[in-house]
């Protein structure tokens, strides 16, 4: 964080410096527009086809395929959870939080886009419909689903406590990845990733600008729902800090379970929809 006593003394245009324009890095005005016209239809006629309850402290892994409907759900209390996508077939292609986060900003609702990692850069999912959209943000600067955090780990936790924990997000989602992959969990974890944290309520101190989080307004029934424009799979962990509204490694909060299901539309719906292709850059990088 920046100093309170500057070992510098400001220079006279200091004030001028200061007051220069924002400007947008990543204007999205240009953006194309990814979900079909008729993404309501296709939600309406969909049908359930796969489901996962993730236990709390734990994490589950889930298949989306393009054109298909993921919904996270709070169920039975208060509950975040960190949330990973791959592409099916290529674990490698990921879930860009950072990319995604200096498109959209902080947080992330309906209509937002989540792409993957470099080189693919393809859209993975499309928030469609979400049930805290009505928070926005709070006198503290605090919303909701941000993609700011990376994820609560046991390195980290070595580090500032000196323990060894084994159930945080990094450590839930690397066993499931492990297990519905088939792999050993040495090489699941280094495709577990920065995520989105899905119902944390998180933003940045107005003093310090420090990352902070409060209890999460989840409830019992709220939802967050995406529309894969790839065959994904999700990996959601529950996090060990129930709504995070204490600790976010811990044993004694709170924990509930988070639902994910997996809604098909009929395929007389499918209509406009087409499924998201890798980044047509050329990969040249100047050396033709």
């Amino acid at each position: 964080m920046k100093l309170t006593r500057p070992h510098h003394t400001a220079p006279t245009d200091a004030d001028t410096r200061r007051s220069v324009p924002v400007r947008v890095c990543y204007p999205i005005a240009g953006l194309p527009s990814l979900l079909p016209s008729n993404v309501s239809d296709m939600r309406a006629g969909a049908s359930k086809v796969d489901e996962v309850l993730v236990a709390p402290r734990e994490a589950g892994c889930i298949d989306v395929p393009a054109g298909s409907f993921l919904r996270i759900s709070s169920v039975d209390g208060p509950q975040v959870g960190d949330l990973n996508l791959w592409k099916t077939d290529n674990i490698a292609e990921r879930f860009f939080s950072g990319k995604t986060r200096a498109l959209y900003g902080t947080h992330v609702s309906t209509g937002d886009t989540l792409y993957s990692n470099l080189p693919y850069m393809r859209a993975l999912a499309t928030i469609t419909d979400d049930s805290l959209d009505w928070y926005g943000y709070d006198a503290d600067g605090g919303s909701v689903h941000d993609v700011i955090g990376t994820r609560c780990d046991p390195y980290t936790g070595r580090l500032l406590s000196g323990d060894d924990y084994h159930h945080c997000c990094h450590s839930n989602l690397t066993r499931a990845l492990a297990d519905h992959a088939g792999i050993p969990i040495s090489e699941a974890e280094l495709h577990v990733h920065d995520v989105l944290n899905v119902f944390m309520l998180t933003g940045f101190t107005h003093d310090t600008h420090q990352y902070f989080m409060k209890a999460s307004p989840v409830r019992p029934g709220d939802y967050l729902e995406f529309l894969a424009h790839t065959d994904i799979t999700a990996g959601l962990s529950a996090c060990p800090g129930g709504d995070c509204g204490d600790e976010h490694s811990s044993d004694v909060a709170a924990c509930f379970p988070l639902l994910m299901e997996v809604y098909s539309p009929d395929p007389e719906d499918i209509g406009e929809f087409t499924e998201s292709l890798p980044n047509p850059y050329d990969r040249s990088h100047g050396r033709g």
